[in-house]
């Protein structure tokens, strides 16, 4: 026998093997149809149950309603035929449950058959035919539907099941009978022709460099193939061969190399004094370094499940939030500021961290991680502490030798001490414009004192809004008209009430009104407003100045900021104060302007008797 024939042989096996599976396939498709229908037959024996116990209770009915109607014997007789078929029913499907939910209407049933026989025992008892009306109507008829609905329903989920079930099992023998024929019958022709073609070409070194391939795709590359001669397949060996000699080299270069990147990287975040947690594109815990083991208790081990619980619960939500919003491809997290921090208790006093994020790249720009630090700004927050105690205090001991300078100036301006000439009291009203001016910061410092130490009280009382907007009209028309400025109403003010600190409210109109006027040109318009919005009035102050740059608008909330190139008044605390303010009554405020076209602040203040939605 020749090498072809021999090859022809080799290859029949295949084919047979091919055969087999085909038929094999088709014969258990067959009987997975077959074993369907035997499955269907529990579904058609509580059917059967359910129709046969929805058949005994309406006869149980009927006879209790021959009791009622007086034909006491005939309904008795009625009713020991019917009941042990029920129970007798009932039995098999309490033994034939076998789908979802068909369990708990069982149990309603067998409960609602256990009240229905108690009840109509009662009324077999019964004497005389206005008692069995009765008892009937207001107790037995609705304890009759009760378990009629319960067999209704277990009839339905088992007919349910039966449509269904049939009609998947028929879908899918179909479709695997298909899908196997074609399979089988391609991979026949397919070998068949292979084998041809490739008889007179196949030798052993095949053999010997198809072992070697598959070594070398499982990660052995110290594998070789052992070839010898000078056909082609011998130089195809020694190609293989070369070929995974370099790969060899390569893998052990680019491992060391990795390997030195990853110490690296590792001993730079060790390096660290605040924690570092870096999470995979999944949100899982990656790597952290060796100030989140000692001070957060994490480990960056596999064999650890969920290592985030192992945290302080203020920790584990501060990073978890941080994680998410970096890997939902918002960006880098930037805490706003102190307020952020999250306390973490410690035996030697509580610490407070600032917590960042930022997204690991790959090369293509395709966020595969992100990575938390958390700041440890214990320290400054303490200075920040002992920063505002002084300004506080400094503002605190300001306040009564500028009270008697205030009030000597102003009785010297009103001639009290004796009379003055013109020059004096122009240079006496100067000093009495700075006395207010420094005032009014004194003030400020003492408010941004109270709110950063939680020691602002509101009083807010249901207050109307046009005594709100009209109160801050008053208090600033004149002020408006000396700087040649237009102070009016947008509009007629709702009729409403806000739940409100009025003081307080009056201090955000008081600031926004004064940076609205001295942001305007002289023949310019100042013009207040309020509108509902989803359970909160929205204030408005609109001016037609020169507007505020984008890049100023969000920045002008905070602490001592001025907008560059504006003439210096006051702390740069106004609008800080007004946002805290704003913030304590549960509203919100900000800023619409565009460069050359005026600016509309506004704020939103609960209404009286509403609750606000997430709108406002």
């Amino acid at each position: 026998m020749n090498l072809h024939k021999k090859i022809l042989l080799a290859e029949a096996p295949l084919a047979i093997a091919l055969a087999i599976v085909c038929i094999v396939s088709v014969v258990v498709i067959s009987s997975l149809g077959s074993h369907s229908q035997t499955v269907l037959k529990h579904n058609y024996r509580s059917v059967l149950a359910a129709q046969r116990m929805k058949e005994a209770i309406e006869r149980l009915d009927s006879a209790a309603l021959f009791i009622v109607a007086g034909e006491r014997q005939k309904g008795i007789e009625q009713a020991e035929k019917n009941r042990p078929i029920f129970e007798a029913e009932l039995k098999v499907q309490e033994g034939n449950i076998t789908e979802a939910g068909e369990k708990e209407f069982t149990e309603k049933l067998r409960a609602a058959w256990t009240d229905y026989q108690a009840e109509f025992d009662r009324l077999q008892k019964t004497t005389g035919a206005q008692e069995a009306r009765q008892l009937y109507f207001s107790e037995l008829e609705a304890t009759f539907y009760t378990v009629k609905t319960a067999a209704g329903e277990i009839l339905a989920i088992n007919q349910d099941a039966m449509v269904r079930k049939s009609d998947a099992v028929r879908r899918t023998a179909e479709r695997m009978n298909t899908v196997t024929f074609t399979v089988a019958a391609a991979a026949l022709a397919l070998g068949l022709f292979i084998s041809v073609l490739l008889t007179r070409r196949m030798l052993q070194p095949l053999s010997a460099l198809s072992d070697a391939t598959r070594k070398l795709g499982e990660g052995n590359f110290d594998t070789r193939a052992h070839v010898r001669g000078n056909d082609e397949l011998a130089q195809l060996a020694r190609d293989f061969n070369a070929m995974a000699g370099r790969l060899a080299e390569y893998r052990k270069s680019s491992l060391g190399d990795l390997l030195q990147a990853h110490l690296s990287m590792q001993a730079a975040i060790d390096s660290l004094p605040d924690p570092v947690v870096i999470f995979s594109v999944n949100g899982e815990l990656q790597n952290v370094n060796h100030a989140a083991e000692t001070l957060l208790g994490l480990k960056a081990e596999s064999a650890v499940k969920e290592p985030l619980k192992r945290v302080h619960e203020s920790v584990r939500v501060v990073l978890e939030r941080v994680r998410s919003h970096v890997l939902s491809g918002k960006g880098a997290y930037v805490p706003r500021g102190f307020e952020d921090a999250v306390q973490l208790p410690s035996l030697m006093g509580d610490r407070y961290f600032l917590p960042r994020g930022a997204p690991v790249y790959e090369t293509r720009r395709v966020v595969i991680g992100a990575t938390v630090i958390l700041q440890d700004v214990t320290r400054l927050r303490r200075f920040e502490e002992l920063k505002n105690d002084l300004v506080a205090t400094v503002a605190h001991e300001f306040r009564t030798p500028l009270t008697s300078l205030r009030m000597a100036v102003h009785l010297c301006t009103e001639q009290v001490a004796g009379p003055i000439t013109d020059k004096q009291a122009e240079l006496l009203h100067a000093a009495r414009e700075d006395c207010d001016r420094l005032q009014a910061m004194v003030d400020d410092l003492l408010d941004l004192s109270r709110i950063e130490s939680g020691r602002v009280e509101l009083f807010p009382l249901p207050t109307a809004v046009s005594h709100l907007v009209h109160s801050a009209l008053e208090a600033h028309k004149q002020e408006a008209a000396e700087a040649g400025l237009s102070l009016t109403l947008e509009s007629a003010l709702p009729e409403a009430r806000v739940s409100a600190d009025h003081e307080r409210i009056g201090h955000v109109f008081s600031n926004t009104i004064v940076n609205a006027i001295h942001h305007t040109p002289k023949g310019g318009n100042v013009t207040l407003g309020a509108h509902p919005l989803n359970g909160f009035m929205r204030f408005t102050v609109t001016d037609t100045g020169k507007g505020i740059s984008q890049e100023y608008r969000d920045r002008i909330f905070e602490k001592f900021f001025r907008v560059p190139d504006t003439e210096p008044r006051g702390t740069g605390l106004g609008l800080y104060i007004a946002r805290e303010i704003v913030r304590s009554h549960g509203g919100d405020i900000g800023v619409e302007s565009e460069p050359g076209k005026g600016s509309m602040f506004w704020f939103t203040v609960p209404i009286a008797g509403q609750t606000p939605s997430k709108g406002g």
